[in-house]
């Protein structure tokens, strides 16, 4: 799996006017292209060959479109990514690179088992890397008026990358999305965090482990990972919780969760630190406390129902039980969960994009308004609250 959604991060970095452009005709996108290049101080040599192979691929178009897997609720989105087969490869690749996950440890306080997801869940440990031509991917995207301020900054890294010898217009290749390697590297991530962990003399993330492994460690601390201190725990809830304080807009320390009740299913709550606390299901499904490291894989990946897998399957790695599901009411995907977002938008409510995925804003609204009608607030989008809109 690629990181399906781009990293917050880069739309941070995308600050200039020039980053907004796109559309047109594709030609005339990519000569603006190279004079913004050349006016960045790049041989114009160097652009002329980094461009000189360069077409609109349409197969990234419609693989940026076609992400029906985010409408999948957690328990199920969890039961497909999460197999026995990858748990135990995950396992025997722990006891492989032993040495070099003890040196991400020592290093970068990254525990091996938030490494071993992100590189069972966006490749399969290696095995598929994508086959996108990476350069196209990221002009396609760009030039595509859908987010190009994310996409156009790493066409000029990824020329750096080749002005290195580490990028090849014609050769390299990755997800749709424009990563690179075993654990999907965007190239400003590679410029900014590239590890060479074998020693070798060269970072090279789709064939060495060791320089995937660390340069994904040195990118997560980057982005504020916490030395030491846990990510997700599973928890039980009490049935008289006030859930309006659940969910990422509010968190409490993990004494005031406890004195409501909140109990851990394995560990200790750890009670100085602030958690969320996250009912991906509703109150009747299964319930996790959401610790500041959680935050951190925000900034890899957008998608909360990836992030809560991707946190949860490292916690497995490291010895945690398969999660509880409890019995939820359904949830609504496809046409009725357009339908509800329409309604929450009609509302006042800011859900983002009509597009049946249960995000952020979608929750939020939720929540809202099932505070305004006197519902349980647990965010779960139900049947039931869209015959009430």
């Amino acid at each position: 799996m690629t990181r399906w959604i781009v990293s917050l991060a880069l739309v941070l970095m995308a600050g200039s006017a020039s980053a907004q452009s796109c559309g047109g005709g594709f030609g005339g996108f990519v000569a603006d292209l190279k004079s913004e290049a050349v006016a960045r101080g790049h041989d114009r040599a160097d652009v002329e060959n980094f461009f000189a192979s360069v077409r609109r691929d349409e197969s990234v178009v419609r693989a940026d479109r076609r992400q029906g897997v985010f409408q999948m609720p957690f328990t199920d989105f969890a039961r497909r990514l999460i197999s026995a087969n990858r748990l135990n490869t995950g396992l025997a690749k722990a006891r492989q690179h032993d040495a070099i996950f003890d040196r991400i440890e020592r290093d970068y306080g990254v525990n091996r088992g938030v490494l071993l997801a992100f590189w069972a869940f966006e490749t399969d440990f290696g095995g598929f890397q994508g086959e996108f031509n990476t350069l196209n991917a990221l002009v396609t995207l760009s030039h595509d008026c859908r987010r190009p301020e994310l996409f156009r900054p790493q066409i000029f890294a990824a020329l750096k990358l080749y002005e290195q010898g580490a990028f090849s217009p014609t050769r390299t290749t990755g997800a749709w999305a424009g990563e690179i390697g075993m654990v999907q590297m965007l190239p400003q991530d590679i410029l900014d965090n590239g590890v060479d962990g074998d020693g070798d003399g060269r970072v090279d993330l789709k064939r060495s482990a060791p320089d995937a492994l660390l340069s994904g460690a040195k990118m997560l601390s980057h982005l504020g990972w916490r030395p030491g201190e846990p990510w997700l725990q599973e928890v039980s809830v009490p049935t008289d919780l006030d859930w309006s304080k659940t969910g990422l807009r509010s968190r409490q320390t993990g004494a005031a969760w406890a004195a409501q009740g909140v109990r851990p299913r394995h560990g200790e709550i750890a009670d100085r630190l602030k958690a969320h606390l996250l009912l991906p299901q509703g109150r009747n499904g299964p319930a996790f406390l959401a610790y500041p490291n959680f935050n951190v894989y925000f900034e890899w990946n957008q998608s909360y129902v990836y992030v809560l897998t991707a946190a949860y399957f490292a916690n497995r790695l490291e010895g945690a039980p398969v999660f509880d599901p409890g019995t939820p009411e359904p949830g609504l995907s496809g046409e009725p969960m357009k339908d509800l977002q329409r309604k929450l938008q009609a509302r006042g409510h800011d859900v983002g994009n009509i597009d049946g995925i249960l995000g952020a804003g979608t929750r939020a609204a939720v929540q809202d308004v099932q505070q305004d009608l006197g519902l349980p607030a647990d965010a779960w989008p139900t049947r039931a609250l869209l015959d009430r809109l």
